[in-house]
């Protein structure tokens, strides 16, 4: 394995990046004692763009991924991360931006898991500090299913100042926060808009709550306090995306 080359690991992982550019795709290992539909579609798919897989068993995939569930199939591949830098963000900004921002969420599988419903949402960037988030590993790949490939990475020096810099260029930022008086939905959401969110638990730094637009809560029902970062991430996204939808 060569020493920059990127784990996907599952059928999601692969499926994506052959989907999105197989010639990155350096080696593929599978359990080929699968007969599943599921795995013959995947083999046909990789055979039909010229990738040979090679039979691997348990224990040297259980190696390759480093103990992450990978449902008998692992590619070895260039890394793609999709990253962009926060200047060519702010030049790309029109009236359909809309931008997730998270602080402190150092746990690979929830930023992968944040990069889904980001994709899914048709969110334009992501943008997270260059200290304390989480790494592209492939934990965060896989549980990203593609998004990482998609949606683009913006790593920042100063969060606080790079909301600053968004608000400036006309872009409401609102950060989410348990004790805030106003909702997620009391904020019109059809023209650029951002959200920021912080790890479950911790939540926003006190000078990312401080340099934020304004600050809503999740309504919260039951008798959990907080949810999980991609979880609440999905909620906001989507409230945003039904506003533009019902326009």
């Amino acid at each position: 394995m060569a020493k920059n080359n990127v784990v996907l690991t599952g059928f999601h992982a692969v499926s994506a990046r052959l989907k999105k550019d197989p010639s990155t795709i350096e080696a593929v290992y599978a359990d080929l004692t699968r007969k599943d539909a599921r795995m013959m579609r995947m083999l046909d798919a990789l055979g039909k763009a010229g990738i040979r897989v090679m039979k691997a068993d348990h224990q040297r995939l259980e190696g390759l991924s480093g103990g992450i569930p990978h449902q008998g199939i692992i590619a070895l591949a260039k890394p793609v991360e999709c990253a962009l830098s926060f200047d060519d963000l702010m030049d790309s900004i029109n009236q359909t931006t809309l931008l997730l921002l998270l602080d402190g969420v150092t746990d690979p599988r929830n930023l992968g898991a944040c990069l889904r419903v980001a994709d899914a949402a048709g969110v334009q960037a992501v943008i997270v500090p260059k200290d304390r988030s989480a790494d592209l590993t492939p934990a965060a790949i896989k549980a990203s299913a593609g998004g990482s490939d998609s949606v683009p990475l913006v790593r920042v020096t100063n969060l606080s100042a790079s909301i600053v810099e968004l608000i400036d260029a006309g872009i409401p930022v609102v950060g989410t926060a348990g004790e805030a008086k106003k909702s997620i939905y009391d904020f019109v959401q059809t023209g650029p808009f951002a959200w920021v969110l912080g790890a479950e638990g911790d939540g926003l730094r006190h000078l990312t709550r401080k340099r934020c637009s304004d600050l809503a809560a999740i309504p919260m029902l039951g008798s959990v306090e907080s949810l999980n970062v991609s979880v609440a991430a999905g909620i906001c996204l989507y409230e945003t995306v039904r506003q533009r939808t019902q326009q």
